[in-house]
């Protein structure tokens, strides 16, 4: 069935699938691909099927619901959701009541739902990255009529508050500022997927953190496709000092920004806020300014390369985190070396690289001059092989010293309790130590350094 439903109650469906789902000890599976909002997302998606009376589990053979939480940024992204689709199928030949669903963005592009709908008619929904708050009318309808739905196409504009979330910490936690994006670079299918930029109201985001703190939360990460393009009744700057004044123990991070949008104001409210973590992931993309045109990023090379020393001016100490993409069309030699250029001065910590992959519905994929595959190989080991000497002298410099991380998980290995967390700088750092750290914050000295993480020694018995 296709439906174009403008509105449905998810309270009322709800309550109707609780209502089917009585007495029933019912479980879902869901698995995320992609960013960190289908991470957020997909807490939502838990708590929602929560609601209806399902539990989590973390084993796809005792489910009763699958969701594919899918991401279309690349290519290799699609490629690995097929293929877990696939094996899906036999799960549901020897489980036929099982309903399985496909959220995310693959959902969100019509040439995907037409390919579901065709070669995977065990898939009973796909749900828009847009519409989560309509998963339970889609799981009645399936439980209720048999029906196959498939939603697409319906951009509201709106932003649905109050969704419970199952989250996956305890201390720390993901919160959506904004969704969308107006950006429209030539390579990227989010506009297209997740509609255009639409701002929380600052007053229910406020309302969430402080939700969070109070419940032992110490690091919440701001999320937005262009998280400093936030826009509602204050800017980015202003939102991000708010909710650092809220009374707490704990780190505020974000992501992703846009160049084009870090404002003087941002720069300064980072260097005299003490809870916002000195690391900034800041996208490149490329250090060519004609591959930057071409790529509609609409900033040059060297407003980069400004924006980046006024980071440094106003703290010396901050992490540098980027992305980069070799192989775009149209791409030379010289374009190629602009970008090592960019490297080689800013010195980022950590570089994530990507090949060019076309994605089908944008302007990249269809412009002339694609890049031959064994030469952006090449070129992608050239990238690597420069950054990762440039990431093990930036990571050679915290040796000895103490740093504050928060622990994230332990695990015993070799008799040893082995516990790992993340510095403000985000290196993860491996520790010995109690299980019982899990959750605070350490003073951790830094005993050894490599370009991906850092091995370090807790200098205090409790937690700070």
């Amino acid at each position: 069935m296709n439906v174009n439903i403008e509105k449905t109650d998810a309270p009322l469906y709800i309550s109707k699938v609780s209502e089917l789902n009585q007495g029933k000890d019912l479980k879902i599976y869901v698995v995320t691909f992609g960013c960190q909002q289908n991470e957020a997302d997909s807490e939502k998606i838990r708590g929602l099927a929560q609601a209806m009376g399902y539990t989590v589990t973390d084993k796809s053979e005792d489910a009763d619901l699958i969701i594919l939480n899918t991401c279309a940024i690349r290519e290799h992204a699609e490629v690995k959701a097929l293929s877990m689709l696939g094996r899906l199928k036999n799960l549901k030949l020897d489980k036929p009541e099982m309903l399985i669903g496909l959220a995310g963005c693959m959902a969100g592009e019509e040439h995907n739902i037409v390919r579901i709908k065709r070669d995977f008619k065990y898939v009973d929904f796909t749900l828009e990255p847009n519409m989560l708050d309509r998963l339970p009318y889609l799981i009645y309808s399936a439980l209720a009529d048999g029906e196959r739905t498939f939603i697409h196409g319906l951009d509201r504009g709106d932003i649905t508050e109050g969704m419970p979330h199952v989250r996956q910490s305890k201390h720390r936690a993901w919160v959506s500022i904004m969704y969308g994006c107006n950006n429209f670079c030539s390579y990227c299918i989010v506009p297209y997927v997740r509609g255009r930029e639409r701002s929380r109201s600052m007053y229910d985001i406020l309302a969430e953190c402080r939700e969070l703190v109070n419940g032992g939360c110490r690091e919440i990460t701001l999320l937005g496709q262009n998280v400093n393009s936030y826009n509602a009744e204050c800017d980015f700057a202003d939102l991000v000092k708010a909710i650092a004044e809220l009374e707490g123990d704990f780190k505020i991070k974000f992501m992703t920004s846009h160049p084009k949008d870090v404002s003087d104001k941002l720069i300064d409210v980072m260097s005299k806020t003490p809870k916002v973590a000195a690391h900034f992931h800041l996208p490149l993309q490329s250090g060519s300014d004609k591959i930057l045109a071409a790529m509609n990023r609409t900033y040059s090379k060297a407003g980069f390369l400004s924006t980046v020393e006024k980071l440094r001016r106003a703290n010396p100490e901050i992490s540098l985190s980027t992305d980069i993409i070799v192989g775009f069309p149209g791409e030379s030699e010289e374009d190629f070396l602009d970008t090592l250029d960019v490297l080689s001065r800013v010195r980022f910590d950590t570089v994530y690289s990507f090949i060019y992959s076309p994605r089908n519905g944008t302007p990249a994929a269809v412009m002339e001059n694609q890049v031959d595959k064994d030469l952006k190989s090449v070129r992608m080991s050239r990238l690597l092989e420069l950054q990762d000497k440039i990431s093990l002298d930036c990571a050679l410099k915290y040796e000895n010293k103490v740093l504050r991380i928060l622990i994230d998980e332990s695990e015993e290995k070799g008799g040893k309790c082995i516990l790992k967390g993340r510095a403000d700088n985000n290196k993860l750092v491996i520790i010995e130590g109690d299980k019982n750290a899990v959750g605070s914050y350490q003073s951790v000295k830094i005993v050894r350094a490599q370009a991906f993480n850092m091995y370090g020694k807790i200098i205090n018995d409790k937690g700070i």
